[in-house]
């Protein structure tokens, strides 16, 4: 059984869903990739974990970073979940490249060299937005390439965070 409740946030409507246990998704509604691979029908409940859920994204659109993580479970493949489990080390108000983190992986794995763009369809598919922090990965120089909520909602959570923009490239929007 799955789960899902609501969340308004000051950039959107956000649907979060769980398996009972464990925060299993948390999207903005009608972003790309929206509900992920959840086939089966969800319930609307107000479950323990959602109020944990609402109250540390309280937190952190009031501009804090919260102190605590309510309880996850990252799914998908083995790859994708090494990426979140990386992007999980970024630090608040912080950015990693794409590329940093291949780098990363290529060393976990022994191998010379892992593919930027596969790390980016990894971060594309992130089921649990801003909790495991994908708006914080960054292209090549930082540019901001690509967000399945949009690209003004990445600027605006970066923005929110306090992140050094100066050298991040901002596009036209």
């Amino acid at each position: 059984m799955i789960y899902t409740w609501q969340y308004n946030s000051p950039i959107g409507k956000m649907t979060m869903a769980s398996d009972g246990e464990a925060l299993i998704g948390l999207w903005f509604d009608g972003q790309k990739y929206f509900l992920g691979n959840i086939k089966e029908k969800c319930i609307e409940k107000r479950l323990a974990l959602f109020e944990k859920t609402v109250e540390w994204l309280d937190i952190y659109f009031r501009g804090k970073e919260p102190d605590f993580m309510p309880e996850i479970l990252i799914t998908g493949t083995t790859f994708r979940k090494r990426v979140a489990e990386i992007m999980l080390t970024i630090p608040y108000g912080k950015t990693m490249t794409y590329g940093e983190i291949a780098e990363q992986i290529a060393s976990i794995r022994h191998i010379p060299k892992m593919s930027a763009q596969a790390v980016g369809g990894a971060v594309g598919h992130n089921p649990i937005s801003i909790i495991i922090p994908c708006h914080r990965v960054v292209g090549t120089h930082g540019s901001l390439t690509g967000y399945a909520g949009g690209i003004e909602k990445k600027i605006e959570l970066l923005k929110l965070e306090n992140t050094d923009m100066s050298n991040l490239f901002v596009p036209n929007i």
